[in-house]
C-alpha cells in the first residue's frame, strides 16, 4: 500500500508537559482519515506536528519521525518552506484575509510561491480552486467584493478553495464544521468525500458520528496517546479496545 504519511514513535511536549505519547500509525494516500478523541487529548498537536507548525510555539518540542514519501520532515537537511507546501491547511474558524476580495484570497498564495507565470494563468488557478471548494458558482460574479461578505460555510469553503491553490498533497482539517450550521457542515463533508479522489484528508473531529460519516480510517487518542487506529468500520463495529467502545457510544468524551 502507498502511504501518504508514516508517523513513527512521535512525541511532543509543551514545556515540561508531554502532550503526545509514542505516537506510531500510517495514512494511505487518497482516503479521509479522522483523529477523533475528546478535547485536550493531543489531537491538533498532532495535526501541526505532521507540518510543523508546532514550531511556531518556541515551548514546544518534538522527537520521532513524520514520514511523507519516505521522506522525513523532521530530518535537519529538510527544508522547511517545502514540507508546509506539502500540506495545505483548514481550521476550526474559519479565517479568510477579511480586507482581501474573494479573488485574492485565493491568489495570494500562488502569487507569493511563484506558482503562475502571468495572469492568465492565475485567473485560471483561482477559478480551477473555487470550483473544487464547490464555491465558484456562489461567487463568480463577487470576485472582486471582501472575503468578509461571505457566509460562514462560504468562508470555510474559500478557506479550501485557498488551501487547494497551492496544490498540496495532503489536506490537514481541524474539526472545520464546529462553528457551522448544519447545512454548511453537511456542504463541507460532501466537498470531503469529492476532494479524496486528489488528495489525501487528514480531519481532527470531536465528533464521532462525523467520523463514522465520512472516515475511511480512524485514529482514537486519550490523554495522548493512540488508543486504536484502523478502517473506520471496524473500529466502529467491533473496537478492540474497551475506552474506544466506550466514546464511539458516547460514555467518554
Amino acid at each position: 500500500m502507498s502511504w501518504a504519511i508514516e508517523i513513527n514513535n512521535l512525541n511532543v511536549w509543551y514545556s515540561d508537559k508531554h502532550i503526545l505519547k509514542d505516537i506510531s500509525f500510517k495514512v494511505p494516500k487518497n482516503i479521509i482519515f479522522a483523529i477523533m478523541g475528546p478535547s485536550g487529548c493531543g489531537k491538533s498537536t498532532l495535526l501541526r506536528a505532521m507540518n510543523r507548525l508546532l514550531e511556531l510555539n518556541p515551548n514546544a518540542k518534538v522527537k520521532g519521525q513524520v514520514k511523507i514519501n519516505g521522506i522525513d520532515v523532521y530530518n535537519d537537511n529538510v527544508d522547511i518552506t517545502w514540507v508546509r507546501r506539502q500540506f495545505g491547511m483548514v481550521f476550526q474558524i474559519p479565517n479568510p484575509f477579511p480586507h482581501l476580495s474573494v479573488y485574492d484570497n485565493v491568489a495570494l498564495g500562488p502569487k507569493l510561491n511563484g506558482l503562475v507565470k502571468n495572469k492568465k494563468q492565475l485567473d485560471e488557478l483561482v477559478k480551477h480552486a473555487l470550483q473544487q471548494a464547490y464555491l465558484w458558482d456562489e461567487v463568480k460574479n463577487d470576485l472582486k467584493k471582501p472575503a468578509s461578505m461571505l457566509s460562514g460555510g462560504q468562508q470555510q469553503r474559500l478557506c479550501i478553495a485557498r488551501a487547494l491553490a497551492l496544490k498540496p498533497k495532503i489536506i490537514l482539517m481541524d474539526e472545520p464544521t464546529a462553528n457551522l450550521d448544519p447545512v454548511a457542515s453537511s456542504k463541507i463533508e460532501e466537498l470531503m468525500l469529492e476532494l479524496k479522489e486528489n488528495y489525501t484528508i487528514i480531519i481532527v473531529t470531536h465528533n464521532s458520528q462525523q467520523a463514522a460519516r465520512i472516515s475511511d480510517y480512524v485514529a482514537f487518542l486519550y490523554m495522548g496517546k493512540l488508543v486504536e487506529v484502523g478502517e473506520t468500520s471496524t473500529v466502529f463495529t467491533k473496537p478492540r479496545h474497551e475506552l474506544t467502545e466506550k466514546y464511539v457510544v458516547g460514555k467518554i468524551g
